[in-house]
């Protein structure tokens, strides 16, 4: 959100801006879909689609249009290969990305302060020929680009990028990946069971926190093929009651904290109880990459790096017929 706060800041003092943002990307592009740069007319910015020399290049492209009172959304590829004979970005890194010059008035302020109260989780930004809008989740939106000419397109994303995680257990170990997931720019959730834990009370990197009874908790962490589970409590008896209600929801990645004597004791009691949970892609169990952790922040760290390694997998480039 911090793009679209500088945008706020420099329309309601009456300066023109110029949102740059990328709506797709391909190959070892420096700059994903989704990242977003704002220059404003007073010369002050916000944000990257990249760096570098196309950056660079590229904001010199967007003052210009500043000057410019009757400039429309435009839409430019900068590939990333010096053998191009059009559009080289300058880099040679492969790759090639697909970026939107999306000028911002003094008109627009009224839907830029309505979107800043807004929950961002709960809405969609959409781009086109003719503007932006904004939409509620529920309303079918698909993320990505729908290119037909340049022309007749339509751009779709989350309003809030940021991936969300449900961190269960809200002990040092709890606390130590929160820390670390804050940094990574994730949407914390933490979940407990004992009220007036300190260590829940200390955690001032979630964005939300929730003292639940772990026999419920299945209720609050609902199916979303988007986001990260891990599974931390106390003990392994909270452990088994949370998995159990967990195992069979849709999750990009559910992990829980264990040794590998502990998770077989785990499948083997859910197994006599009648529960078969089939090994997914997406279970991490245990959790975290081995590097032999010891502390609490070395097991946040190893966790967070599989995380990270799972998540950079599968990076958006956008959907599109261009």
């Amino acid at each position: 959100m911090e793009v679209w706060k500088f945008i706020q800041q420099k329309l309601n003092q009456n300066l023109h801006v110029i949102l740059l943002w990328v709506l797709q990307s391909e190959g070892s592009s420096p700059g994903r879909r989704g990242f977003k740069m704002a220059v404003s007319e007073d010369d002050d910015f916000v944000g990257t689609i990249g760096g570098g020399i196309m950056e660079h290049k590229l904001v010199e492209k967007a003052k210009a249009i500043l000057a410019d009172a009757s400039a429309e959304i435009t839409l430019q590829n900068q590939y990333h290969d010096k053998l191009r004979g059009k559009d080289q970005s300058g880099m040679i890194c492969s790759g090639k990305q697909l970026i939107a010059f999306v000028p911002l008035r003094s008109r627009d302020k009224i839907w830029v302060n309505e979107l800043i109260i807004q929950n961002p989780l709960h809405f969609y930004l959409q781009l086109s020929k003719k503007g932006i809008s904004i939409y509620r989740q529920d309303e079918n939106i698909v993320a990505g680009l729908d290119f037909k000419n340049d022309e007749q397109w339509i751009y779709s994303e989350k309003l809030d990028q940021r991936p969300v995680i449900h961190i269960i257990g809200g002990g040092h170990e709890g606390l130590a990946l929160s820390e670390l997931m804050h940094y990574l720019d994730f949407y914390i959730k933490i979940y407990d069971n004992r009220p007036q834990l300190n260590t829940m009370e200390q955690n001032k990197f979630a964005h939300e926190k929730h003292i639940v009874d772990y026999e419920n908790i299945g209720e609050l962490v609902t199916d979303n093929e988007e986001e990260y589970v891990a599974i931390m409590t106390f003990g392994y008896r909270d452990d088994k009651i949370v998995f159990k209600q967990l195992l069979n929801k849709k999750y990009y990645y559910l992990g829980m904290l264990g040794s590998e004597s502990k998770i077989k004791t785990l499948y083997k009691e859910l197994e006599e109880e009648g529960v078969l949970p089939l090994i997914k892609p997406n279970f991490h169990i245990p959790i975290g990459i081995n590097i032999f952790s010891k502390t609490s922040k070395e097991i946040a760290v190893s966790i967070a790096a599989e995380i990270i390694k799972e998540k950079n997998k599968h990076l958006p480039t956008g959907r599109s017929k261009r």
